[in-house]
């Protein structure tokens, strides 16, 4: 006796859950069962397998973490160092956010066309090369420039994020990710510590060298990585999909759903059964002739772009564009303005001379300000599966302006760095959450060209933030630094309430059809 589809009644029936990712292995036409990546991945749970791939893609993200915080540190020393204007020492840090910008895009497309692997081995062999060669810089030019080269590499960081996310169950997604965004933290605590030792005694170049180690050790490490089973298997690459599940499955001591392996687009109904409301739904879009999900596994960089603007995407992208502008601007701002604000510079006295600004940075605060990472991601870890993902990052947003509205007038340094403190852990929230959320919006056939265009919308905010806010600083203009800040984060909570679904809980996607049959029911 044939066995009735029960996961297509329970997916299509108003009644019940349209988005649980917990029904059982499906039906083909033949009778004989078959599985998705998702599946498998709940039937195996998280391991042993996804610890390790958990500690490489979290090595990339502690390298990002270090590259970028160390901004902060470079720019006022080699000023100092050089006698720079204000103008080259904020472009110092803009070219990095330039280089994302471009990096972003690339690798993603990369990524999406011809393998996670191949993404992420360009990213680390670029930035540890141009962040290793920087250290020697003989003059303004080339710092720039090989500066640049490692903003390219660093565009890369997306990849890793979502390499790591097609690897772990859906039920535990938000909060492995959490887990993973943790590296980061790692990283600015690492960088912040590094700086506070290496700064006053063996100078910047030193810091850079040090810095580009991190990204050397995904080279060393590369051999071993897997490819992501869901990517091969939306590439019609079924068998060394199986072979990387298998692999799961020993490393973790579960056993696969017995069946065949297939991409969420090919479940189909069997032919030969009762048709109820929800399968004639699935058949006539079956029929309806080729479509999305026909075209979604050989997609170019340009009609990927294109996918990501169609009119089932467009309305999550632009918004996300916009929640990624806001989080690279205001986070990266401030971590610019906790070496700004709390430096004698802040008071505008008018008898400080430039070059005596990086004598002025206050490592501790730098350094205190750092953890605040650590209370935030606790904090995300409790929220995002419980609130879910755009609850938890619109309240961030919105407390953010609540912390920073002091400081549209001076404080004192004490209460400067609790203002700051409680500042950066809202922005740590919103900005593991939103690299929580972003994957989960976008199907496996774009998903980390969405995810890296939008980090370069992304990086186009980061590299705005030193040459308007950080200046506006540096000219006395505080206040208008401070509201123009409060400005861009409440637009980014109002953004974020404006997201047309919540992904809490849900599959991840291979195709936009697949994930089109899913947002139609919420």
């Amino acid at each position: 006796m044939k066995t009735q589809p029960l996961y297509l009644l329970i997916r299509f029936n108003p009644s019940s859950d349209p988005i649980s990712p917990f029904h059982p292995p499906t039906s083909m036409g033949d009778g004989s069962p078959n599985y998705t990546v998702d599946e498998a991945l709940v039937a195996m749970g998280f391991g042993n397998f996804q610890i390790l791939v958990l500690a490489y893609a979290g090595m990339g993200w502690i390298s990002e973490a270090m590259e970028m915080m160390l901004l902060s540190f470079v720019g006022p020393a080699v000023q100092s160092a050089w006698g720079l204007s204000s103008h080259k020492e904020s472009l110092i840090t803009s070219v990095v956010f330039a280089g994302m910008l471009v990096g972003a895009y690339t690798w993603g497309i990369v990524s999406d066309n011809h393998g996670r692997r191949k993404g992420f081995l360009i990213t680390a062999v670029v930035t540890s090369a141009a962040g290793f060669l920087s250290a020697f810089s003989p003059n303004y030019i080339s710092l720039v420039s090989l500066r640049c080269l490692v903003g390219v590499g660093l565009g890369g960081g997306p990849v890793l994020s979502s390499w790591f996310l097609e690897f772990v169950p859906a039920p535990n997604r938000g909060t492995w990710m959490v887990i993973f965004s943790g590296f980061w933290t790692v990283g600015t605590v690492l960088e912040a510590s590094l700086a506070w030792y290496v700064m006053p005694t063996l100078g910047w170049r030193w810091l850079l060298a040090l810095s580009a180690l991190p990204s050397l050790l995904l080279l060393v490490f590369y051999r071993v990585t897997p490819e992501s089973p869901r990517y091969l298997c939306l590439k019609g690459r079924k068998t060394e999909a199986l072979s990387i599940l298998e692999k799961i499955a020993r490393m973790n001591r579960a056993e696969l759903p017995s069946g065949i392996l297939v991409s969420d687009h090919q479940e189909k109904v069997p032919e030969k059964s009762n048709p109820t409301e929800g399968t004639k739904l699935l058949t006539k879009e079956a029929d309806a002739g080729p479509s999305y999900k026909d075209m979604d596994s050989n997609m170019g960089g340009v009609s990927s772009l294109f996918m990501l603007l169609s009119p089932k995407l467009v309305r999550s992208t632009l918004l996300l564009w916009m929640v990624f502008f806001g989080n690279a601007f205001s986070y990266y701002g401030l971590v610019l303005l906790t070496s700004e604000l709390n430096n004698r510079h802040n008071k505008c006295g008018g008898t400080e001379l430039q070059s005596e600004k990086a004598q002025n940075i206050n490592y501790k605060d730098v350094f205190i300000t750092s953890f605040a990472e650590f209370p935030g991601l606790l904090l995300s870890a409790a929220t995002v599966d419980r609130l879910g993902r755009k609850l938890s990052m619109s309240s961030m947003f919105f407390l953010c302006c609540i912390f920073l509205f002091p400081l549209v007038f001076h404080q004192p340094q004490g209460l400067t760095t609790v203002l700051l403190f409680g500042a950066r852990i809202c922005m740590t929230v919103t900005f593991t959450v939103v690299y929580i959320y972003a994957p989960e919006i976008y199907p496996t056939s774009v998903r980390t060209t969405g995810v890296g265009v939008a980090s370069s919308v992304g990086r186009i905010g980061g590299m705005v933030c030193p040459l308007v806010a950080v200046s506006l600083v540096h000219g006395c203009h505080q206040n208008t630094a401070v509201i123009l800040f409060e400005l861009v984060i409440f637009l980014s909570g109002i953004c974020v309430t404006l997201f047309p679904f919540e992904t809490k809980g849900r599959e991840l996607k291979d195709t936009v059809s697949s994930s089109e049959q899913i947002n139609s029911l919420l």
